[in-house]
Order: C-alpha cells, then sequence, then structure tokens
C-alpha cells in the first residue's frame, strides 16, 4: 500500500493524511477544494496536538486524473457530499484499490448481505443508488474512527481526543488487505484494531451518536448538559432501546444497556458533538446516515421506533429552518 489518497481533507480526513504523510510510509495524497485546497498546496498537512504538531508535505488537486490510481482511497467527507464524490473519484480506482469510508453512521454498503434485509439498498443513505453503483462494496474496507478533531482554518487540524480505528471486511473475517491497512494506520501512530465484524463496530458506536449528535444540535448543548438533563437522559435511552432491537435483527446485538454507554460518555466530559460543531460553523448535518437510516431499518423491519422518529421529525425541521437539510429530502 504505497500510495493513498485522502478525499475530503476536514477534520478527520486531515488527522489521518498527516499522521500517514509524517509517518513516511507511503505516499499520500489529497483531493480537495476551494480554500482547503488553497492551504494544503501552499503549506501541506498541518495538525495541531497535545502531544506535538505536524507539517508534512502533500501532492493536492481538485483533479481526481491529476493524481491517477491509488492503493487506498480514504473517503473522509460528510454524508450530504458522498454521492457527488463518489461520481468523481473513478480516476482514483484501479483494480485493487481499497476504498476506507471514514465517516459517520450507517455506511452504503451496510445492507449488503444483511439476510433480514434482503440486499436492499439503504434509501436514507444513498436514494439513488448512485454510491453503490460506483465503489462497489467488493471494494471496501470498512472502518471506525474514534477519534476526535476539528477544522480551525481551511488546512489546518486540531486534533482534540482519541487516535482509535477500527478496520475490517464488511463481509466480516481477516484478510490480507485488511492486515495491511491496519499495519500502515498502526505505523502512523493510530490505535488499531481489526475487526471480524466490522457492522457490529459501525452499529455500536452509531448506538450513541444517534441521540447524542442530533440532540446536541437542537440544543446547542455540550454532551454533559444533554446527560445531566434527567428528561433528556431518559428520551436518549428509549431511542437507543429501540436502536438495540433493530441492531438485534440484523445480526448488529448490543450487549450494553443505553445507561452503561451514558456512563462512559459521561467520562468524556464537556464536549461538542460533530453535529453540534457543523451547526455552529453552518454546514449541512449528516442526518441520513445517522438517524434517517435507523429510522428507515424500523420501519422495514416493522419494529416500533416512535422516540427516533421524533428525534429525526424534529432535528429535520431544525435543520431546514436553518438551510442546513433540504426540504425534499
Amino acid at each position: 500500500m504505497k500510495r493513498v489518497c485522502v478525499v475530503g481533507a476536514g477534520a478527520i480526513g486531515g488527522f489521518i493524511g498527516a499522521r500517514l504523510a509524517a509517518a513516511e510510509q507511503c505516499t499520500v495524497s489529497a483531493l480537495a477544494r476551494g480554500k482547503t485546497l488553497d492551504a494544503l498546496r501552499e503549506h501541506g498537512w498541518r495538525l495541531r496536538s497535545d502531544t506535538g504538531d505536524i507539517q508534512a508535505p502533500v501532492t493536492v488537486s481538485d483533479d481526481a486524473d491529476a493524481l491517477g490510481p491509488q492503493d487506498v482511497v480514504i473517503v473522509a467527507v460528510k454524508g450530504p457530499a458522498l454521492a457527488a464524490v463518489a461520481q468523481g473519484i473513478a480516476p482514483l480506482l484501479d483494480v485493487h484499490t481499497v476504498v476506507v469510508p471514514a465517516m459517520n453512521g450507517v455506511p452504503w454498503w451496510f445492507a449488503d448481505g444483511v439476510a433480514a434485509l434482503k440486499g436492499a439498498r439503504l434509501e436514507s443513505v444513498d436514494p439513488d443508488g448512485i454510491v453503490a453503483r460506483e465503489i462497489a462494496t467488493q471494494r471496501v474496507v470498512g472502518a471506525v474512527v474514534h477519534a476526535s478533531a476539528a477544522t480551525v482554518e481551511p488546512g489546518v487540524v486540531q486534533h482534540r481526543m482519541g487516535r482509535g480505528l477500527v478496520v475490517g471486511e464488511p463481509h466480516g473475517g481477516p484478510s490480507a488487505r485488511v492486515q495491511a491497512l491496519a499495519d500502515l494506520l498502526a505505523g502512523a501512530g493510530f490505535d488499531v484494531k481489526r475487526s471480524d465484524d466490522i457492522r457490529q463496530d459501525i452499529w455500536y458506536k452509531l448506538w450513541g451518536n444517534l441521540t447524542l449528535n442530533p440532540v446536541s444540535a437542537i440544543t446547542g448543548a455540550t454532551a454533559d448538559k444533554v446527560l445531566g438533563d434527567p428528561l433528556l437522559r431518559a428520551f436518549c435511552s428509549r431511542a437507543m432501546t429501540e436502536a438495540s432491537r433493530i441492531g438485534g435483527a440484523i445480526g448488529c446485538a448490543i450487549d450494553q444497556g443505553p445507561e452503561d454507554r451514558h456512563e462512559m460518555t459521561a467520562r468524556l466530559g464537556a464536549f461538542k458533538t460533530s453535529m453540534l460543531q457543523d451547526v455552529e460553523d453552518g454546514r449541512p448535518i449528516e442526518l441520513d446516515s445517522i438517524v434517517a437510516a435507523v429510522h428507515e431499518l424500523g420501519a422495514r423491519l416493522d419494529i416500533p421506533t416512535p422516540n427516533i422518529d421524533a428525534l429525526l421529525g424534529l432535528t429535520r425541521v431544525f435543520a431546514r429552518v436553518r438551510g442546513l437539510y433540504p426540504e425534499n429530502a
């Protein structure tokens, strides 16, 4: 895995790209645009953290043809941008190119191979099937990011906490390419776990983000304030219980109760969720992959989700009023 391209050099993409470039185990390029493109061209990767800052060179372009075929493509864009990105990355894809979506929520390939869903595409995540057509599941190595970072200015990322990355084959089990990817990431200082059930890892992270992200976005509150209100905490617990039932039906059972997860989250202190950060910065929110997908799964499986439904409706209207979510979605 000598050639790695990061598509979407924002907070998480910049965090991963900078550390990979600094490790000098591969060549790292970036597909970017606008002010981020300009900043990367002038300064290269720039990452700030409590353990030391990183500045490293990068080949960057807004034209995938200029970058050429890659061994690994790390897709770190926000959900609303994914369809457009998928339509433009064909020049990066060789026969053996691995695509690693380092994104929040339920990915477009999630239903592929799940018996209870009969292979049906998730309309909430990939409504026109564009992503599935452009990026086949066979190319994908699934990923979960357990890290917090923010873009403080175009091309400059502030790492806040965590270096955890989980990688695994969509259909489970070990593979040589997952091992190679894990070794590459570990060499760049990430805490890497090779998963034999990446769907389970994705669902477990989503189980916490499902409620905390949209509730924090609507209220403007940090995580400690959301969980510190007994009514909100109970509401989150009810929605998480609904999601647990869905997980059990699709082979992603959760062996914790909501209170267990709340206690884990509370130990992280007063942090802002990614969705709250997007609202504050006036960016479209990732509502579809985090909440709408769970609502859709419940409907398909005939599992009632009244609390998730309420959360989706509240957040959808909140975001539409602010121009952060499309009217026709």
